[in-house]
């Protein structure tokens, strides 16, 4: 292990379930060659996370709130890369730099013009003079708005990572991260950085958990091991509908969030469905998942039938309804998750923001632009040097 090059990667997603803590030795320039120390997850208090969640709704998300969690979650991502450097039991002076992708809590990358000048923009927060000053270690964060700057969505941004690790020369394989939204990374065989197709597919688990939380009054999060979906029924009819939503019409690169499958459209599906019971908008929601992962794929994947199989990363690929309905909905392509890789599925996203971050102090680009629509590849993130 090369002790200089030890990084934290540190990732909070859509779905506001807690951190996801990674420790990484990267052992080349470009970032390809790593390995995972440690990881761990710290999970959010139920009340934190809906604070959180009250902050990307638009009807709640005041200017107090967002600055109040600015702080307090940078704090508590430096917590996180504190605990899982104290697991690793190393010397927190070897490690060169954290990560830290904040938690979005606004995506606007379509907002067009506003006063004569582009709106467009993402908002993170988890305040990185925060964790560089908690944490001694100097803290890249932000990486989104500089691919945003040169009129790029500002996501997907794992998929230079899944093409420097995962690419093959004989396999046709695409990989999916089904977090709070769902984003798919197509690697043809043989294929240059310039080949890659990525995108957001659409909701990945916002709106299941939301239905989770309706259904039982806030007491669960979640859909556990896909049980609620796994007793109650699919209304394909219902999940057709959903299906025609405008942002399905959308061509990549395209990339949504909570400012669109958030808290206010899962409540007007609970008040248009009032005749389905919640336990089968919930198994029809994860359906419609996988559905929207499988027409996108269909749509907008050069040689889609030449795809050999799909790995999974994310909170999604722990929902055994989930894998099912995208096995069967995707045929033939082998359904799998990225542990058989050999990368956590759980630690993936964590790991990217880590080589991001080496890349990042290396000069670096981060971006792909065949899959954010940016103008050009740029070095991402903002620099908060150690006290």
């Amino acid at each position: 292990m090369r002790n200089d090059a030890l990084y934290v990667g540190l990732m909070s997603g859509t779905s506001a379930d807690g951190i996801d803590a990674a420790l990484v030795s990267i052992e080349n320039e470009s970032g390809s060659e790593f390995e995972l120390v440690a990881f761990e997850t710290t999970a959010y208090p139920n009340d934190l996370k809906q604070e959180i969640l009250s902050s990307c709704d638009a009807r709640t998300g005041t200017v107090d709130l967002i600055a109040r969690l600015d702080a307090v979650l940078g704090q508590w991502f430096a917590n996180a890369a504190l605990s899982v450097i104290a697991s690793a039991d190393i010397d927190i002076k070897t490690v060169r730099a954290i990560g830290s992708h904040g938690q979005t809590v606004h995506h606007l990358p379509d907002a067009g013009e506003w006063f004569g000048v582009p709106a467009r923009s993402t908002l993170q927060i988890g305040n990185a003079s925060v964790i560089a000053e908690q944490t001694g270690i100097q803290t890249v964060s932000d990486f989104r708005s500089r691919d945003v700057a040169v009129g790029g969505q500002g996501a997907p941004l794992v998929p230079l990572i899944d093409y420097l690790v995962f690419a093959d020369p004989e396999k046709h394989r695409a990989l999916l991260n089904v977090g709070g939204i769902a984003n798919v990374t197509v690697l043809p065989v043989g294929g240059g950085l310039d080949s890659v197709t990525a995108f957001d597919t659409g909701p990945g688990n916002v709106i299941i958990d939301g239905l989770v939380h309706r259904m039982t009054d806030g007491a669960e999060g979640f859909d556990q091991d896909g049980r609620i979906a796994l007793g109650a029924r699919i209304h394909e009819e219902v999940l057709r509908k959903w299906l025609s939503h405008p942002y399905f019409e959308l061509q990549p690169p395209r990339s949504t969030g909570r400012e669109v499958f958030g808290g206010a459209y899962v409540d007007a599906l609970i008040e248009r469905h009032a005749d389905v019971p919640l336990p089968d908008l919930i198994a029809t929601a994860t359906a419609f998942t996988a559905e929207a992962v499988a027409e996108s794929l269909r749509a907008y994947t050069p040689d889609f039938d030449r795809l050999d199989e799909l790995h999974v990363s994310g909170g999604g690929s722990l929902n055994p309804f989930l894998m099912s309905q995208l096995q069967e909905r995707l045929g033939q392509i082998q359904v799998g998750s990225t542990d058989d890789l050999g990368l956590s599925a759980e630690a993936k996203e964590a790991v990217a923001f880590a080589i991001l971050a080496h890349r990042t102090l290396n000069g670096l680009p981060g971006n792909v632009p065949s899959a954010t629509g940016a103008s050009h590849p740029v070095v991402l993130g903002q620099i908060t040097p150690a006290p």
